[in-house]
């Protein structure tokens, strides 16, 4: 896994391209210190639709220098996306050609869960994530927060669990061996949701109102969730938030808009528990680690957000709610990382988590991916044509 970056193309040609062959040759090239295995690239299509022309019903295929075609895709904003699996330093090549349509094993999955109160869940080969839809407001009241879930296998569980959940074979709040959903959200940012942060306050939405899914794998899973207008201190603002989640990364990547005439900030937030918990911190460094406490059903949970345009502070926020539905009183408190969105910006982030039981044993080892994914942020990986 890791994620998308801009590329940086070489001025010099290394290969030739000719369109008489219908390919085009390219080199990726890793300039980081670390290895980058599951990291996706990103090729334009308008970069090499004139030398690679598809007819009748051709697709676009990715091979690798000695011909074997790997696993690719055309993403819904047009790029061919796939994994070069670069170790430390390391270059290979690899061939854009025409070939026939071939059906890749997906390592991305989401969907509308309209038979479970219109949840929206997500997941890859590595983690899964849901947003609470408009049905569920009517019995738990509001929670525009994400929920994360615990994997600890590669396989894709989303539809399984929720299959087995509601036909009464096993709850997906027990781990069955495959992992469970321990993470509490109520009225709460959960595992990194976004909401405006004026004048020392949140304000939080509601359920989301509408989904639209962008594209579904094999490689990248992309939605967008549409939310009712917001009041903000008495101004009106539209909200979405667009998710995308590629294989093998541990953090979704979110793309927050407000509707807004001048500067907002706004703040992506963990909620923070009473006891047990720890704070890892690096404001220069844009990202925030957060250690989940132990619960009698899993230990060693941690969660992160990076924020590529950088944070203004961290900041530990309390606040009491009511729930409108069931009357019950609620005090949540979330570190929160907080920046600001510009007119017509929207924000980039990503949010997403790491598990004892599945590649992290200690914080220590989740921390040093988030500096890694952090580092290859402002180290794209270069492509040469």
């Amino acid at each position: 896994m890791k994620k998308i970056f801009s590329l940086l193309f070489a001025v010099a040609f290394l290969f030739s391209c000719s369109s008489n062959n219908n390919e085009v040759k390219i080199t990726v090239e890793n300039p980081s210190d670390f290895d980058r295995l599951a990291e996706l690239v990103e090729i334009p299509i308008d970069t090499i639709k004139g030398k690679v022309v598809l007819a009748d019903s051709l697709v676009y295929v990715v091979k690798t220098a000695e011909g074997t075609v790997i696993p690719s895709q055309i993403t819904y904003d047009r790029k061919i996306i796939f994994q070069p699996e670069l170790k430390a330093g390391e270059s290979k090549s690899f061939v854009i050609t025409t070939g026939e349509p071939q059906a890749f094993s997906a390592k991305t999955y989401g969907r509308h869960i309209a038979e479970r109160k219109d949840d929206f869940a997500w997941e890859n080969d590595r983690v899964a994530f849901r947003a609470y839809g408009p049905a569920l407001i009517a019995t738990d009241g509001p929670s525009n927060g994400f929920d994360v879930w615990y994997k600890r296998t590669n396989n894709l569980v989303i539809d399984k669990w929720y299959k087995d959940d509601l036909a009464g074979v096993q709850s997906y709040h027990n781990d069955n061996g495959e992992g469970l959903d321990d993470y509490k959200v109520g009225r709460s940012l959960g595992a990194g949701a976004m909401a405006p942060f004026v004048n020392g306050k949140l304000w939080l939405n509601e359920n989301y109102a509408s989904q639209e899914v962008l594209e579904n794998g094999p490689l990248r899973t992309t939605f967008k969730l549409t939310y009712k207008d917001l009041d903000v201190d008495g101004k009106q603002v539209a909200e979405s938030r667009t998710v995308s989640l590629d294989a093998g990364s541990q953090l979704s990547k979110v793309v927050q808009a407000y509707t807004i005439k001048e500067p907002m900030d706004v703040a992506a937030g963990l909620v923070k528990r009473e006891n047990g918990d720890s704070i890892i911190s690096v404001v220069d460094k844009g990202y925030i680690v957060y250690a989940e406490p132990a619960s009698p059903k899993a230990e060693g949970v941690y969660l992160a957000m990076i924020f590529p345009q950088g944070l203004k502070e961290m900041v530990v926020d309390t606040y009491e709610t009511v729930n409108p539905v069931n009357k019950q009183k609620g005090k949540y408190s979330h570190v929160l990382g907080v920046t600001s969105q510009q007119p017509r910006v929207p924000v980039t982030y990503y949010t997403g988590y790491g598990w004892k039981e599945y590649g992290f044993p200690t914080v220590a080892d989740f921390e040093k991916y988030i500096q890694n994914f952090s580092t290859a942020l402002t180290q794209p990986l270069k492509v040469t044509y």
